[in-house]
């Protein structure tokens, strides 16, 4: 993607890919919004429940990436195939111009909230692996260097770092996963046997379950995707084959680690009764069975997930943002080179990245405090964000009458729209509780 120094310069469509190793080097915005949305939320909402639960709840990571597949693939047809040539955003505000400042209004509070677990993760995450410094002192290091990554946007640049960082996660997650020993019977009965089991440590299995929906399934984030899609040169129905297959890799990715980092703690914490209330629970069993390098290993590996997270999220979200901030009271669509190089993405990738720092002061709430109740109340936007998409794929006039939801894609959104419903409800009740 070519940049010069006042704006970026109109995305270049990218060639569609024919042969198999035409889509292996095509492959990018599905890995890059996975690292996004694989962070410190799904470490420790892992983590926690293999810990605390065993297997018993991995039944509903199976609901929550159910949720996500659905929405995301909704949100990408809506945004290759819609006859407007518009943004997602652009369609949800064709049903109400009040999603602009909401959306808005989203991406500046949850921008602060989603930044502050991040930053801590990545204190303590850089602490444990080097033991020298202080959390606030690595936070600002690593934010520094996150905001020279992407206060002027480039996607290529983004994308290999995320690819690197994404072969230091599978080393780190799945290397240490199988150094412990998963137990195949375990998981089986976990994806398929529903249950809530009783409170078990300090977090209920309410909170964690609607907290997992929030940091796997149903997150905000889910609309940051149409902007990487966008960043990448896909634009139109013939991009829509590559990026089914981009996207269904990118999913497998993020099971195989969310499994990696569960079977960590159902098998090295819950079989001793050890609960997880600091990122250091892990580690510190990780350096008892393997030693002080298995700690450092599973800590590059938090480093790699939470840094690629707190990128992705000031990426997606200042693109989110500054086309909410263009789009509200305006009836055409704003193209992407215009919110791009707009200063409000420039203040938001500001606000994400510089504002969280204030929870790295002492007596401040821990990072497995933080990231529980910030994922569980993020469920309370599903309403407005699965009745939004549901409307704008099912109506002729927003996507045209060729791509528009069939009966079943309508029942399954309509079941979705209900879940939505009451995990916002159950996602205030928890909070409330937990906060209490």
């Amino acid at each position: 993607m070519s940049t010069d120094n006042s704006q970026p310069a109109e995305i270049v469509a990218s060639p569609i890919p024919r042969t198999f190793l035409e889509y292996l080097r095509s492959f990018g915005p599905g890995l890059i919004v996975v690292l996004t949305w694989l962070g410190a939320g799904d470490i420790v909402e892992m983590g926690v429940s293999g810990g605390n639960y065993g297997y018993s709840l991995m039944w509903v990571l199976v609901l929550a990436i159910v949720m996500r597949f659905l929405f995301v693939s909704l949100i990408a047809k809506y945004q290759l195939c819609n006859p407007h040539g518009e943004g997602v955003l652009d369609g949800l505000v064709r049903v109400h111009p009040l999603y602009a400042p909401a959306l808005l209004t989203a991406a500046v509070v949850m921008g602060h909230f989603y930044g502050s677990y991040m930053t801590i993760g990545i204190g303590e995450s850089l602490k444990g692996i080097t033991g020298v410094g202080e959390v606030w002192m690595w936070a600002v290091a690593a934010n520094s260097v996150a905001l020279l990554l992407v206060f002027k946007p480039a996607y290529g640049r983004v994308e290999v770092v995320f690819k690197v960082l994404l072969a230091l996660l599978a080393i780190s997650f799945i290397g240490t996963a199988i150094w412990v020993g998963p137990d195949p019977a375990g998981i089986i009965q976990g994806l398929f046997r529903a249950e809530v089991p009783e409170q078990a440590g300090k977090y209920a299995a309410g909170l964690i379950a609607v907290g997992m929906i929030g940091a796997v399934g149903g997150s905000l984030m889910n609309l940051v995707y149409p902007y990487f899609i966008e960043a990448k040169g896909w634009r139109g129905p013939a991009y829509r084959r590559v990026q089914l297959y981009d996207f269904l890799l990118a999913m497998v990715v993020m099971i195989v680690l969310n499994l990696a980092v569960w079977t960590l703690g159902a098998e090295m914490l819950h079989p001793k009764g050890i609960e997880i209330e600091t990122m250091s629970d892990l580690t510190k069993l990780l350096s008892d069975v393997l030693g002080p390098n298995g700690a450092r290993l599973f800590y590059l590996g938090i480093f790699a997930a939470v840094f690629t997270s707190l990128v992705g999220h000031a990426l997606g979200l200042a693109c989110m943002g500054s086309h909410a901030w263009l789009r509200w009271g305006r009836r055409e669509a704003v193209r992407a080179s215009e919110f791009r190089s707009h200063r409000c993405y420039r203040l938001i990738v500001v606000w994400c990245l510089v504002s969280p720092l204030v929870w790295t002061a002492p007596q401040m709430p821990g990072f497995v405090e933080l990231t529980l109740l910030v994922n569980a109340a993020q469920v309370a936007l599903l309403p407005m964000i699965a009745g939004g998409l549901w409307w704008i794929t099912a109506n002729e006039k927003c996507i045209g009458a060729e791509y528009r939801n069939r009966w079943w894609e309508n029942l399954v959104m309509g079941v979705l729209f209900c879940l939505a419903i009451y995990g916002a409800f159950a996602s205030v009740k928890s909070v409330f509780e937990a906060a209490s």
